[in-house]
């Protein structure tokens, strides 16, 4: 299975991108699809694939955040 990780795009440097996940910030591909500074955007692999509306974005990290705190209470368990 695949995951796609919803970050938010920081930076833009001709094909590269800085985005942001969670406080962390990571050099990524941006040459699949056109983005600017705040837009939300779906990761793979290492490259940009698709841009979110900020509503789909919030709600996909929610959606992170309960499955990573569910992880964390059944290591814990």
């Amino acid at each position: 299975m695949c995951l796609g990780i919803p970050a938010k795009v920081v930076e833009v440097r001709g094909e590269v991108g800085i985005v942001e996940f969670g406080g962390v910030r990571k050099e990524v591909d941006a040459s699949l699809i056109d983005v600017k500074p705040g837009d939300y955007v779906i990761v793979h692999a290492g490259a940009m694939i698709s841009r979110l509306s900020p509503e789909e974005a919030q709600e996909t990290i929610k959606l992170w955040e309960e499955v990573i705190r569910k992880l964390e209470e059944a290591s814990i368990s």
